[in-house]
């Protein structure tokens, strides 16, 4: 049965406070919203000059001041890019033993130690159950740390406000959804048919969030665009204040020259398209047996002039607003004019008060559960007293009678039971005594691990690893869209492995001139000198090995195997400094990298397979299938080979439940597993084509001998007119400080 009591569904996002309050009418068996408020910040909480708790704590002693929540629930939402939602589905398992699995598969999940995070878990709809076993169960695990809940929470325990619930705000999205647009109620009756989804695509001030749902599963993941940016790019462009920026954005048809406001807004419209088709993408490709009908906006971001229309054209779905709540009530509320100007900002408080008053299928809360015991406690406090009271009145009625009927005196019964005492009083000193001696230990231990690392602040190592990432060739610009892997300019590292050596002119006096010739050859071309001498001295020799498919052969030159190596990372590893695209520039053999050789190499061909074409136009989407890419591209790949670290996590979930791909291994590739990938037992994907490619294995080795900012020289020693500092017009090559090898 609902709650008849009134609920107060509050948000507090980057722009204000956002309250709904509804209550359940059960004679007419509707929700009614019966009061609301909305108050804005006086900043953006995310502006660099504004200190978010003070704004916080205005907004909620302004609304405390305007509102009375006496006798009402409270439920507040969490923010949606400090949580995290993982969805996994169970193995076949007893009814009984479900919690155990998932404390089990939590602990996998959550990437801190499950008693630094408030965690709860759900089981979602879609399974069975047979034999006493529980099949197909999938089940959400929500968490988020324990800091940050507690940090929510603070500003209303010190108003003295009692708070019932605490959701992350996806979640409280999808009660919106079931109950007001899909008609499910908190049994999950009513619900769509199974291979409807609807994706609701909440904007807020700076993230935006994607929930996808069909009634039974969901879906979740965060955008890192919103609002605001769309903001700084009028504030960039057109040279505008933020103030005068947001009522721009707001109002972009009403202004003089609307068509350079949208020329200004186009890129970053591009790029929030472009996040919204890769994780729609994505979840297309992960979830084959339904697809989206359909996508709600929401949030005030939302309310921007052409974005509706320029999504729906895009995404070739139908795309509308949440500019009406369909099964409230409440005239009042719903028709005044500060909230149906703000209505699309108010669906997460909406959800929230829809699950306080138990009306949504959501049951799980992240409120701290040793608040949700002692305030249960105290509601069941006055009932408990009465109890004890009539247990103490008939223990002392008992007792009198035992007295009366007990007036000799009994001593052997309590003598045995002091010598029992005695040997547990001995126990205990035992115990006390080895624990004090452990504790000792322990605490010299500390102390001198506290003397070993006083005063270490080395970056170094991490400093190194940006700069063997800059030396790695990469696509740019438009040859990003290449989809032929003999083209792309990739290379795989396998492994990377370092080793202390006492003497690198011994290792490098060993070497064959056959494997050294290369290296000087490049060092030549580079800086004019006729050999390298050889490294003195301590260092690190590190080993890389990988594998790349780049194959393009011309009549001025090969461009493959070896030679794409020698073109490629060897003069990016001789490099004195390494420019990056954004303008900053990368330390390599001022940092102590030199002396590498290609030290081991091998061309074969192998068969690799591939997405065929029809498939891809298909999708709509440009997302690659990681499940049997074990080598090749990933979604949620971004320019340079990194991957979005949250899709990386939910790809490593998908392969833990279907037993797909292999983990390990830094794949750099384009969609490609190689020899086929489909093994004896398995047969050949009919949307998967056959190619034959080049493939050269090698492994590198180079010296790196760690030297400090301090000491590191400000010219390059070895660069031509490095006295100078000048560019040779002539020959065109570049001077000290600026050499950054070939890419």
């Amino acid at each position: 049965m609902p709650e008849t009591k009134a609920v107060w569904g509050i948000e507090i996002g980057q722009a204000g406070l956002k309250a709904l309050k509804l209550q359940y009418a059960e004679a007419a068996h509707q929700v009614v919203a019966v009061g609301f408020d909305y108050i804005p910040h006086a900043k953006i909480l995310s502006q660099p000059d504004a200190i978010p708790d003070e704004l916080i704590s205005e907004a909620i002693n302004k609304f405390l001041s305007r509102n009375k929540i006496a006798g009402d629930l409270v439920a507040i939402g969490l923010p949606a890019q400090s949580s995290l939602a993982r969805f996994i589905q169970l193995p076949p398992v007893e009814a009984g033993k479900v919690k155990e699995i998932v404390k089990y598969e939590a602990k996998q999940q959550i990437p801190f130690p499950l008693e630094e995070v408030y965690w709860d878990y759900q089981q979602l709809g879609g399974s069975s159950e047979e034999g006493g076993l529980i099949l197909e169960a999938e089940v959400g695990i929500f968490a988020m740390k324990k800091d940050q809940v507690l940090h929510q929470l603070e500003p209303f325990q010190e108003n003295k406000v009692e708070v019932e619930l605490m959701q992350i705000s996806p979640l409280a999205l999808y009660s919106f959804l079931a109950y007001d647009r899909l008609g499910i109620g908190p049994e999950g009756e009513g619900g769509p048919a199974s291979d409807d989804y609807v994706a609701v695509l909440d904007m807020g001030a700076d993230q935006s969030t994607v929930m996808v749902t069909n009634g039974a599963k969901i879906w979740i993941r965060n955008i890192p665009i919103g609002g605001n940016h769309f903001t700084r790019a009028l504030t960039k462009e057109m040279k505008l204040t933020f103030a005068k920026a947001e009522h721009l954005k707001c109002n972009a048809t009403k202004s003089p020259d609307p068509k350079s406001v949208f020329q200004a807004l186009k890129p970053v419209f591009n790029d929030y398209l472009s996040e919204v088709q890769r994780s729609l993408g994505y979840f297309a490709s992960v979830n084959s047996d339904g697809e989206i009908v359909k996508v709600i906006g929401c949030g005030n971001g939302f309310r921007m002039a052409g974005l509706q229309k320029f999504l729906e054209q895009n995404l070739d779905q139908p795309v509308e607003r949440a500019e009406s709540f369909n099964q409230l009530a409440g005239t009042q509320v719903l028709e005044a004019p500060l909230f149906r100007e703000n209505i699309m900002s108010f669906t997460v408080a909406y959800g929230l008060a829809l699950q306080g008053m138990g009306l949504s299928r959501i049951k799980t809360t992240l409120l701290p559960p040793e608040i949700a015991m002692a305030r249960e406690i105290r509601r069941k406090k006055p009932w408990a007293a009465i109890t004890a009271a009539t247990l103490l009145v008939g223990l002392s009625l008992s007792t009198i009678g035992y007295a009366n009927a007990w007036k000799t005196v009994n001593t052997k019964p309590w003598e045995e039971s002091l010598k029992v005492s005695d040997t547990l009083q001995s126990k205990w000193k035992g115990y006390v005594s080895a624990y004090s001696s452990a504790d000792g230990r322990y605490n010299a231990a500390k102390e001198d691990g506290a003397k070993l690392v006083e005063g270490i602040k080395d970056t170094t190592w991490l400093e190194f690893y940006k700069a063997l990432d800059e030396c790695l060739p990469r696509d740019e610009g438009e040859a990003l869209d290449e989809t032929d892997i003999e083209k792309r300019n990739r290379i795989m590292i396998e492994t990377v492995t370092a080793k202390k050596e006492e003497d690198l002119g011994a290792w490098y006096e060993k070497l064959q001139e056959s494997v050294k010739t290369p290296t000087e050859e490049i060092a030549k071309k580079l800086f004019g000198v006729e050999s390298l001498p050889a490294p003195e001295g301590e260092g690190y020799l590190f080993t890389l090995t990988g594998e790349h498919y780049h194959h393009i052969e011309g009549k001025e030159g090969s461009d493959v195997g070896m030679n794409y190596l020698l073109k490629t990372i060897l003069p990016d590893l001789l490099a004195w400094q390494k420019k990056k695209e954004d303008g900053t520039v990368v330390d390599i053999r001022r940092l102590g990298i030199s002396y590498p050789v290609i030290v081991d190499f091998s061309e074969d061909v192998v068969e690799l397979e591939t997405r065929s074409k029809q498939i891809k136009k298909k999708a709509k989407y440009n997302v690659l299938d990681r499940k049997k890419t074990p080598l090749g591209g990933r979604p949620g790949e971004l320019p340079g080979g990194s991957i979005d670290p949250e899709m990386e996590m939910e790809m490593e979930m998908e392969r833990g439940r279907t037993g797909l791909g292999r983990p390990g291994g830094l794949g750099l590739g384009g969609g490609y597993t190689p020899g086929g990938s489909t093994g004896p037992n398995r047969p050949r994907n009919e949307n998967m084509e056959v190619k034959r490619v080049h493939r050269t294995t090698f492994a590198i080795q180079f010296v790196w001998k760690p030297t400090p900012e301090k000491d590191r020289e400000e010219v390059d020693p070895l660069a031509p007119n490095a006295g100078d500092g000048q560019q040779d017009s002539e020959n065109g090559e570049a001077t000290a400080g600026n050499q950054t090898g070939t890419n």
